[in-house]
């Protein structure tokens, strides 16, 4: 993230810890119990709130279960990346977006280790899951493809090979982005004193750097 941008103030920071133990109530006590002997009554108590503030944060048990997905900028916040104006190469600004959009939910670790034990007992939670990332997923396709028409005008005039392109610059972003966050979630790579190492935003450099090196190589001869 950008050093100009400033931390948020005394209302979000309650907010945001507000949330979280929510999120760390019902993830707790369904390990311990089971999903279904879970009530927001419980959470509620476990999370020190009441029952009327747990729903001003989430509609229900199972929104709070599965959490939220990153949320794509809009706006002044995506404008940069829509216009090149960050560090001009896709995949570098790319990176940016993305921490942008994780940064405000799912960049608790054990939050995520939690939830990720959760989700693997419960298919159903896990299919709702996946559907909110791949809801992403199409929303970072549809500005990923506005930036590549914006760069190349040629590609702007051949709206096939557009789409096209920006269907696979979706797909490698994507697996870059889930291996930095694999990485980062279970710390492999890690070096002591790295603080950077240590972050997800670091990961995410990491994965997207090799994945860069790895395409730029020639072909390996075969046979």
């Amino acid at each position: 993230m950008t050093d100009d941008v400033s931390p948020p103030g005394l209302r979000e920071r309650k907010r945001l810890a507000t949330r979280r133990a929510i999120q760390v109530a019902v993830l707790r006590l369904v390990r311990q119990l089971g999903y279904d002997a879970v009530t927001v009554d419980m959470i509620s108590r476990d999370a020190d709130v009441s029952a009327r503030t747990f729903f001003n944060y989430f509609p229900s048990k199972e929104d709070a279960v599965v959490g939220d997905p990153p949320i794509l900028p809009e706006g002044d916040e995506l404008r940069p990346f829509l216009e090149g104006s960050g560090r001009g190469r896709i995949l570098h600004d790319v990176v940016d977006l993305i921490e942008i959009a994780t940064e405000a939910n799912i960049t608790d670790r054990e939050l995520v280790r939690w939830r990720r034990e959760v989700l693997r007992e419960h298919p159903e939670l896990f299919a709702r899951r996946t559907a909110s990332m791949q809801q992403f997923e199409a929303q970072l396709g549809d500005a990923i493809r506005q930036r590549l028409e914006r760069d190349d005008p040629e590609l702007a005039a051949d709206p096939e090979r557009l789409a096209s392109d920006a269907q696979l610059t979706t797909l490698v972003v994507m697996a870059a982005l889930r291996h930095g966050w694999a990485e980062w979630v279970e710390q492999k790579n890690e070096n002591p004193g790295d603080d950077v190492g240590t972050t997800l935003r670091g990961h995410l450099d990491s994965s997207f750097e090799r994945m860069r090196r790895l395409v730029s190589r020639d072909a390996p001869d075969i046979g």
